[in-house]
C-alpha cells in the first residue's frame, strides 16, 4: 500500500480533480468549435424568398409577385 504521509484518505481521490479538469477541457471544446448558429442552416427565410417559394409554387400569379415584391 501507498505511503502519502499526513494526507490521509484524500490521497486516494486525486483522480477527482483529473476527472473535473478533463470535464471542464470538453465543455470549453464545445463551447469554442460548436455550430455558428448564424450559418445559412439556421437563417430565417427572408419575406423575398417565401414570396418566391410561392410564385414558383403556383400560389400567387406573376402580377401579385411584382405588386407584393415591390412592397418589400
Amino acid at each position: 500500500m501507498m505511503n502519502f504521509g499526513n494526507m490521509g484518505w484524500a490521497a486516494g481521490y486525486w483522480w477527482i480533480g483529473g476527472l473535473i479538469m478533463i470535464g471542464i477541457l470538453v465543455s470549453l471544446l464545445f463551447i469554442l468549435f460548436r455550430r455558428n448558429p448564424n450559418t445559412d442552416r439556421y437563417r430565417a427565410e427572408s419575406a423575398r424568398d417565401i414570396l418566391t417559394k410561392r410564385y414558383a409554387s403556383g400560389e400567387i400569379t406573376k402580377q401579385e409577385y411584382n405588386r407584393i415584391l415591390s412592397n418589400l
